[in-house]
């Protein structure tokens, strides 16, 4: 489930590329697979970085003259181990909402990405998060959920307070807050209502096989419910 455009990224060959906060890989083996780059995935927690190592032997790259490469690591997006503008692209996806010194991580965001360079951000949007805030106080309270609901004018502010400069923005996964909305009514730990349980297996569907019904579905839900609002930023040249 890929929330970032890598298009709109504009990620290329022969450019090294960081995901912070990568999970279990979505976008690093995305990535990966885009262009001819390096990629470097980074988390917080050792087990996604070795899902996300695990994606790749799952798929593994049957070029033998690849010039892609790969690399991951366990980090904390407050000091990040990387030289001081080391990226072309930096990728930052549902990860700020859990971070409480978001600041710091945005500052270290600047410092590793190069002059010219482009990063792309994802929150859960505003009024979509508010409600499954509002249903459910387990949805969000628990340790490493989500500790602010952004609104895009203050994530857009906070980045372009340091430099850098918004180009575009879309909206992700309309077809999600429905999922999330009825998780946060009948109890987010709940495996046993039919329904929610009929509706992930459509978004599995949805996921899985991608047929026209819910990709034209999701046109039309992303810009009204979108789960997430991506933003997309150029770092000015030196």
């Amino acid at each position: 489930m890929q929330t970032i455009d890598l298009n709109v990224l504009g990620l290329k060959d022969g450019q090294r590329a960081l995901d912070l906060g990568c999970g279990a890989g979505r976008h690093v083996h995305a990535m990966y697979y885009h262009s001819e780059c390096h990629v470097v995935g980074l988390d917080l927690g050792f087990e996604d970085v070795r899902r996300t190592r695990e994606g790749f032997g799952s798929c593994p790259d049957m070029d033998p003259e690849t010039k892609r490469s790969f690399s991951l690591t366990v980090g904390n997006a407050l000091s990040l181990p990387f030289p001081d503008q080391s990226f072309d692209k930096v990728l930052c996806s549902e990860v700020l909402e859990h971070i409480p010194d978001y600041g710091q991580a945005l500052n270290e965001i600047n410092r590793i990405l190069k002059p010219g360079g482009t990063l792309a951000v994802s929150v859960p949007r505003f009024w979509p998060e508010w409600v499954c805030w509002a249903l459910s106080d387990d949805y969000h309270n628990e340790p490493g959920g989500h500790v602010r609901i952004f609104r895009e004018g203050q994530l857009k502010g906070a980045v372009e307070s340091r430099g850098l400069s918004f180009f575009h923005r879309h909206f992700a996964h309309g077809l999600h807050s429905p999922y999330w909305w009825l998780k946060c009514a009948v109890g987010v730990k709940r495996e046993d209502v039919k329904i929610v349980n009929l509706y992930k297996r459509f978004l599995e569907w949805d996921i899985l096989q991608g047929p026209w019904l819910t990709r034209t579905l999701e046109k039309i839900a992303g810009p009204l419910m979108g789960k997430s609002v991506v933003l997309y930023f150029q770092k000015g040249a030196a």
